[in-house]
């Protein structure tokens, strides 16, 4: 049986246990530092919106996959 890290709520993955808050959470401090990287060096909205798409998709995507096996 493998251990549940995530409960299904509608679209989404809530966290419930100490492994899926840790994902999450390290996902979201991910997202931040990219952000934050390539806002820097950006000129406009548009060229933080190019930049960081790549980053944000992947990231999400993992973790999309990883709520999904980890589920019930």
């Amino acid at each position: 049986m493998k251990p549940v890290w995530y409960k299904k709520f509608g679209w989404l993955f809530l966290p419930i246990s100490w492994e899926g808050w840790l994902l999450a959470l390290l996902g979201l401090l991910f997202c931040v530092q990219v952000f934050i990287a390539i806002d820097r060096h950006s000129h406009s909205v548009s060229d933080t919106f190019y930049g960081i798409f790549p980053y944000f998709a992947c990231c999400f995507l993992l973790l999309d996959w990883v709520a999904r096996h980890r589920s019930e």
